[in-house]
């Protein structure tokens, strides 16, 4: 192997690293950097020639990268999480999406004079959003619950849905360029793939997840079992009928994520350190094939194309989705604003512009500049433009009230319940299935997975959220969890409870305050305390506090009986305590949310003490 390749192939693992930590930094989607970056290294400044470098490889690597991405968005398509949806998404999902696709693609091939099969592949692979590109965005603009709701579930759904659109359009471009002129013989190439790929890929997603269910494999081979299964059968599917593995692998998602008895969130987990390791690179490498001469050329072309996609075919989408709705014409506006194109839309773009080149349609490469000049074009516009606009048309979000537990134990359900009581959102988000399961019979909203995951980052509901609580009983996840959320919610609105090395006193254990986040209740208030206390019958108690029974008589009342935790004011603003309340944080008129230890512990405690002290 030649020091150039090896040095080749480190700059670009260097340089999407970069990427995706100044995404990270700014808040914004990764892949703008991505590309960016790539064609700065590539047809600018000439460091990179990915053609060179790669050769022969180039067509098979992307092929496995893009089967890998695909394969990850279709194993978030689970069927019950499409239950109960509003009816707009489903609109959208729908003749939205038909509307998108045929107005861009009729649209395309009238202004650059193209062929209908590139123009119509063209419109299948920019009809997808994702939530890669959507989640970050929403975090900055933070509009209302309904267009957060619309706009989050239309990125994770359209995402496989989009990339199966486009799999199936190019699947019958290639029918048809292999078939002759015989349509009979087109059809029948094009049903063949349809065939072999669903079929390969529903009977392997079943094979694999009834291995999976059963314990064939042991947990820790669950993770290379999957990715070794889908290199398989990708590469099997397309050896049986060429250009059928990425409908192979797209519907071996979709199944593995539905059957039932099968865990996905760690093999999820898993596919996120591959995923930023294959996008990262892929989208470097791939933005640094790209034309410039074809983007000068097409200059006020492409420029036109994406000003049709986001003033045009976006709000028709939109608009024909939500006609006779409640939604307002405000949130119709933002919702149809809101649309930047992503990673799918990237990757697929790129590799099949490699193929049908291979097959001789000409201007294949022109499908790459364009989609790159539509993901960069919607990304930076609609990031700088979005936030202004949400505050103009008066749709943002108001000062969010809600709090995010982390850990769905027996302690975070007691607390959650009382504030949910007292008319605040709260969501719980714990990786062990058991705490999900009794958090959700108990009617309060949750997350399965873990909550400094990537797939958190995708799937974490924070409408409404402004506050964190680290509650589980994993010091380590506590302390995650206020790194990662601090940027969310700021320093001053992420707590977690003392650590059992804290109560040491220990230096060289003691976690740092400024990584611990703000202290939750009390000093010694930590969770093995408080889950002795809730396994003893301790229960959440809300007091009223006022001028005949103010703060001093509460405190006598039930001195080390209780752990005062929240006080909500007469506005009913939550405060949450960090120590013993104070006569300013509760003034009369206000109520103490406190957990007070049953009776009987209250009293065999109070007779320890006067033991003690008679001893």
């Amino acid at each position: 192997m030649e020091p150039n390749f090896i040095l080749s192939f480190a700059m670009v693992g260097l340089l999407g690293l970069v990427c995706q930590w100044v995404a990270w930094r700014l808040r914004l989607p990764a892949i703008l950097f991505l590309l960016l970056t790539g064609i700065v290294v590539g047809p600018i400044g000439g460091w990179l020639n990915p053609d060179a470098m790669f050769g022969e490889l180039l067509f098979p690597l992307v092929s496995m990268a893009v089967a890998v991405i695909l394969f990850e968005g279709s194993l978030t398509l689970k069927f019950k999480e499409i239950q109960g949806m509003e009816s707009v998404v489903w609109r959208i999902l729908s003749f939205g999406l038909v509307a998108s696709w045929v107005s861009i693609s009729i649209f395309t091939s009238w202004l650059l004079d193209l062929d209908w099969h590139l123009s119509l592949l063209f419109g299948a692979m920019v009809v997808v959003t994702g939530p890669t590109v959507i989640v970050p965005m929403l975090r900055s603009v933070r509009p209302n619950a309904r267009i957060t709701n619309i706009l989050r579930w239309e990125s994770i759904l359209i995402d496989p849905l989009g990339a199966l659109l486009a799999v199936l359009v190019f699947n019958f471009i290639v029918a048809e360029s292999t078939g002759g002129n015989e349509w009979l013989a087109v059809m029948l190439v094009f049903f063949k793939i349809l065939l072999i790929g669903s079929a390969l890929g529903c009977g392997a997603g079943y094979v694999c997840g009834w291995l999976l269910r059963n314990d064939v494999i042991p947990t820790y081979l669950h993770n290379v079992f999957v990715l070794i299964s889908v290199l398989s059968v990708f590469a099997l599917s397309d050896t049986l009928e060429h250009e059928s593995g990425l409908l192979a692998v797209t519907m071996m998602g979709i199944w593995l994520a539905n059957m039932r008895g099968v865990e996905t969130e760690n093999i999820l987990d898993f596919k996120e350190s591959l995923s930023i390791l294959l996008i990262s690179g892929l989208f470097i490498i791939l933005a640094a094939r790209v034309n410039l001469d074809d983007l000068i050329e097409l200059s006020w072309q492409a420029l036109a194309i994406l000003a049709f996609v986001h003033f045009v075919a976006r709000p028709l989408k939109i608009i024909s989705a939500t006609m006779g709705s409640s939604i307002t014409w405000q949130e119709k506006t933002l919702i149809s604003w809101i649309g930047p194109r992503g990673i799918i839309a990237a990757a697929v773009s790129a590799l099949f512009a490699l193929r049908l080149s291979q097959l001789g349609f000409e201007n294949a490469d022109l499908l790459v500049a364009l989609t790159f000049v539509v993901i960069i074009g919607t990304v930076v516009f609609q990031s700088l433009t979005a936030k202004p606009l949400a505050g103009w048309l008066g749709v943002v979000e108001q000062a969010p009230r809600g709090l995010l537990f982390i850990g769905a134990n027996q302690v975070s359900r007691t607390i959650a319940k009382e504030l949910k009581r007292l008319g605040f959102e709260v969501m719980l988000a714990d990786s062990y299935r058991s705490n999900v399961r009794q958090a959700r019979m108990d009617g309060l909203k949750t997350f399965h997975g873990n909550p400094v995951s990537r797939l958190a980052e995708k799937e974490l509901d924070l409408v409404g959220i402004g506050r964190m609580l680290g509650l589980s009983q994993n010091d380590d996840l506590n302390l995650l969890a206020v790194q990662r959320y601090t940027r969310e919610f700021g320093k001053k609105r992420v707590y977690s409870l003392p650590t059992q090395a804290s109560q040491r006193k220990s230096e060289r254990e003691t976690v740092s305050e400024e990584l611990a986040g703000v202290a939750l209740f009390s000093e010694d208030a930590t969770y093995s305390k408080l889950a002795s206390l809730v396994a003893q019958g301790a229960e959440m108690r809300t007091t009223n506090i006022s001028e005949e029974f103010t703060l001093e008589d509460y405190l006598e009342k039930y001195g080390s009986k209780a752990i005062p935790m929240f006080v909500l004011d007469t506005r009913k603003n939550l405060s949450i305590l960090s120590g013993v309340p104070t006569q300013e944080q509760v003034p009369p008129g206000s109520r103490i949310v406190a957990l007070v230890k049953a009776e009987r512990v209250a009293e065999k405690i109070e007779e320890k003490k006067q033991d003690a002290k008679a001893g």
